[in-house]
């Protein structure tokens, strides 16, 4: 798996995640989403992505986007 794919499937676990979170347990993990959402558009300014440099160091080969 490359590092694109892997930020990517991360960042779709924690959205689903959050709004499950926000339906049964309560609205404010809300703020997860838009914290998940606004690190993705920052990232596809700037190239900076915590979540690459983590999938990175644990052996994900490097994508198009996140080398």
């Amino acid at each position: 798996m490359t590092v694109d794919r892997a930020v990517m499937a991360f960042a779709g676990l924690m959205i689903l995640g959050s709004l499950l979170l926000a339906h049964y347990v309560s609205p404010l993990f809300l703020w997860l989403t838009a914290f998940v959402g606004a690190n993705l558009l920052q990232a596809a300014f700037t190239g900076f992505c915590p979540a690459a440099m983590l999938f990175k160091k644990m052996g994900c080969r490097a994508g198009a986007a996140f080398g």
